[in-house]
Formats: C-alpha cells, structure tokens, sequence
C-alpha cells in the first residue's frame, strides 16, 4: 500500500512551496488509494515558533488536502490519529537514541569529541588548501584516531561529543529518483553527518529515517534542497537492514526574475496568499502546474482531477517559476465560474475588513442577495475577492467625487451631455417602475428610447454610467442602476447634472 506523508518543521507560515509538496504528496497517494500522512518534524527547537504547527494544518485544510494520519486539527486543538505515533519528534526521542546506539554497536557510528573551536580551526586548513568541506575524520578527535581507552575515558568524564555517520570510502552511492531518475553520488562528496548532537537531539538525517521505515513510508516526496542528504539517508537504510522508500526530490520555486522564491521577493506563504482574497481551488491549481503538466492545452483542474491524473512522469526536474500574473489568470477562472452564492459568502469577511459590512455573515436572504448583484458587477474585472470591496465601493458610496469633465462623451459637449442625462433622468423617473427596476427591463427600455430619437449610445449611456459610477472605468449603467435602486439612480444623475 501506498503510503506519503508531508513533514514540515513548525518554524513559521506555511510555504507554497510546502503546500505544493504536501499537494504531490497527497495526489500520489490518492492516486494509488493509499495513505497521506503528516508528520511534524520540531527537533530544532531554536526555531520552533509557537502555534506553528496549527498554523500548517490550517492551510492545509484550507487548501481541501486532507489528512489520513498523523498530526491533525480538531476543534481548534492539535490531536494525533494512527497506529504509528507519536507522530511529532520531540516526543519520540527514546527511539532516536535507541536506533543511533544501533548504529554505534555495528559500527556505521562513532563518537566525535571535537570542539567547536576545532572544527573551525578544521574548516580554515580545508579553506586556504581549497579542499572539499567535510568532517576530516582521519585527523580529528574521534572513535578512530583515539583509543578506545580515551574514547572510554572522555564517555566517563561526561565530555561532549556527537555521533557521526561512518561514510564508506571510495564508493558510488545510487538511488532511483521518480523525477530525475538513476543518481549517482561518490562517497568522497558526501560529509560524516552528524546523527546526534551533544545535546542528544537527533538531526533531521536520523529521525526522518527512523520514522519514515517505522511509518512505513513507502515514497518520500521533498524538495530538491534534500537532494545532496538522500545519499546519507541511503546509506543509513542500509546500515539498519531496511529497504529504502522510493524518492521524488521536487524541482525549485523560482520568481519571474529567475530567483528562488523567497519573502524578500513578496508574499510567500499559503496565509499571505488566503488574505489575499486568492480562492483555495485557483491557488492549488497553480501550484500543481508548477513542475507538473498533464501534457496537453488544459488548464483547469479540479483537485478530484488531478487526483485522477497526477503521476511522476509528467514531472519536470526543471525550476518552476511561480509567475504571479498566471495565479490571477488562475483566480479570475474561478471567481467567475464559482457559484454567485459562494463567491458571495466567501467574500463576506473582505467586505467586513473593510469597513464597507459591518459583519462576515448575512442572514437576511433580500439584503445578501443585493450584495450577490453587487458581487456580481466586478467579479469579472478584479483579480482577488480582497479587491472586490474597494472595486464595489463606489456603490456603498453617499457622495461620489469625479471630475464632471468625465461627464463628456469623446466629441460631444457639456451641454450635450447635460440634456442626454436630463433626458434619461425624466425617462427612468416617469416610464419604469420600483416593480419593473431590473437590468434587463432598462436596458430593453433604454435602448429602445434611444434607437427611437436616433441618439448615439455612447452619448446617452457614457454619463449615465459615468454619473452613477463616478468612474471612467466601471460596469455598465443598467447592472449598476439594477443594484442602486430607482431612487438612488436618480439622486446620482441628478447630483451629475448639479456638477
């Protein structure tokens, strides 16, 4: 059976470029009806930040990946579900030092009991002689340049040490990668990783082994910067007698200015991307397509579809640019063709943040399906539901302020714009009622009106739009009449002619 899991740290937001390896995870399991683990890797304690771990299984959940195993959320508090627990390291460290002893007993361990000052001095040769920096192990304090009466003695005298890897010499080390196929890395490349540190906390080389085999993980799915580690994991797989899982080291994020995706360049993290006002279907379907292509024109994808179509051989090894202009295409897709009801609802809590609503949930069934209308004017024409108050504002708007210049229709006159809005003001007043005020009564009435007295449209309906918007760029005149009512269409026209 199939099982992935994603292991974040708990150092701060979620990334995206977490959220896209959480995502092959989860897809490749489901492709393959297995099991999506979380499991939470906090050993490094110095950057531990609190409420992290909720704060990643909150964007998960939000990105509608869910979790079969592991560490979970429930009722805002963290729980932990599955036969293989503990799932989050700083409570699994009795096996750590358990399997590290293993490995020190059969010899693909040893003591190491250099000072921080030595191993500085060691970097500093290795430096000005242009060697490789690595643990130089034949001449640095050791199980294998000490004797074992001196390895005894400094155990006995509580002398710090840390356990280091024994790296084989003078072999090519070999895995199979899902994404960059057959690799090969000679011995001489790879370093005498530490396992333990002196304050007997694992690194992350020796707790992802141990709970990666006792989870019974059978693809590890990560991001290329774990690449250079995979031959120290091989190796430790085979120290213990296990069978290695098979990898798929993800390519990396990259800006349009072909820099690795960093905060530096802007919002990096699932939550930025959330406040935002960006949808969880749009920002999942982007990041799918970052690395990963079903081979033909199509673009969007359900995540149901994607279940049903991911696979590694569609996956690129090549940096994946996280173009910011693709994520609003991406958006716009799906703010147009969700539901109006739920592009409304979802929409609630920006119109609170900016003051234009006064709450983020509406149960008056006629006043939410007013704001479903008004929704509806600029969900086409704005990128993020956290632009649609400010673009919409202008409705909620007791005094428009626009140059009456903008009044004026290309080559027609202030006076002409002046009669036409009279004119259409003396038509919406006296020929259409509160009952019949909807867009397509006004627009079938108006342009008829037009059409009869051999007006040009845009000499008529330029003010009008203009005087009900208070802008050059805006949705027509009849959605925007349609929303305001027939009283407050005629104030606005009014209030243009007084300009």
């Amino acid at each position: 059976m199939v099982r992935t899991r994603f292991a974040p740290s708990p150092t701060g937001m979620l990334h995206v470029g977490g959220l896209r390896t959480a995502l092959f995870a989860y897809l490749y399991a489901r492709k393959h009806k297995g099991d999506f683990l979380i499991r939470i890797e906090d050993t490094d304690r110095n950057r531990f930040v609190e409420g992290g771990i909720e704060q990643i299984i909150d964007s998960l959940s939000w990105g509608n990946i869910k979790i079969d195993e592991g560490v979970m959320l429930e009722n805002n508090a963290i729980v932990q579900k599955g036969e293989k627990g503990p799932y989050i390291q700083s409570e699994r460290f009795e096996l750590y030092q358990k399997y590290a002893m293993k490995l020190l007993e059969s010899g693909h361990a040893y003591y190491a009991f250099d000072t921080a000052e030595e191993l500085d001095k060691m970097r500093e040769v290795q430096l000005a002689s242009k060697q490789k920096q690595v643990y130089a192990r034949a001449s640095m304090r050791n199980s294998f340049t000490l004797s074992q009466e001196e390895v005894k003695n400094l155990l006995a005298a509580q002398a710090p040490y840390v356990l280091r890897l024994r790296i084989p010499e003078n072999e090519m080390i070999e895995f199979d990668d899902l994404v960059r196929g057959k690799v090969k890395i000679h011995s001489s490349e790879v370093d005498d990783q530490i396992l333990l540190k002196s304050d007997g906390f694992p690194t992350y080389h020796l707790a992802n082994v141990v709970d990666d085999y006792l989870m019974e993980i059978t693809h590890v799915i990560r991001g290329e910067e774990w690449l250079p580690s995979t031959p120290k994991h091989v190796l430790l797989y085979r120290a213990f007698g296990w069978q290695a899982p098979t990898f798929a080291h993800l390519s990396l994020l990259i800006n349009e200015q072909k820099q690795k995706l960093s905060k530096r360049h802007g919002d990096v993290s699932v939550t930025d991307f959330k406040e935002k006002g960006y949808l969880p279907e749009a920002l999942i379907n982007f990041i799918a397509f970052l690395g990963w292509n079903p081979g033909d024109e199509r673009e969007i994808f359900s995540l149901e579809d994607l279940t049903s179509e991911f696979d590694f051989d569609k996956v690129s090894k090549a940096p994946a640019v996280f173009n910011r202009e693709k994520l609003n295409w991406y958006n716009r897709q799906y703010m147009m063709n969700m539901d109006l009801h739920e592009v409304t609802r979802r929409a609630l809590p920006f119109f609170k943040h900016q003051g234009i609503l006064d709450r983020d949930e509406i149960d008056d069934k006629e006043e939410f399906e007013v704001l479903k209308k008004i929704v509806n004017l600029e969900r086409g024409r704005v990128d993020t539901l956290a632009e649609l108050p400010a673009a919409v504002g202008f409705i909620f708007s007791d005094d428009l302020s626009y140059d009456p210049g903008l009044l004026v229709w290309k080559k027609s006159t202030v006076e002409d714009a002046k009669d036409k809005l009279q004119q259409i003001y003396n038509v919406l007043q006296a020929d259409i009622s509160e009952e019949m005020w909807n867009k397509e009564t006004l627009e079938e009435h108006v342009i008829s009106w037009i059409k009869e007295n051999e007006y040009g449209v845009g000499d008529v309906l330029w003010p009008t739009r203009v005087a009900l918007s208070g802008q050059k760029n805006s949705p027509g005149p009849f959605e925007i009449a349609e929303v305001l009512g027939k009283e407050k269409t005629l104030q606005r026209i009014s209030n243009a002619l007084k300009t």
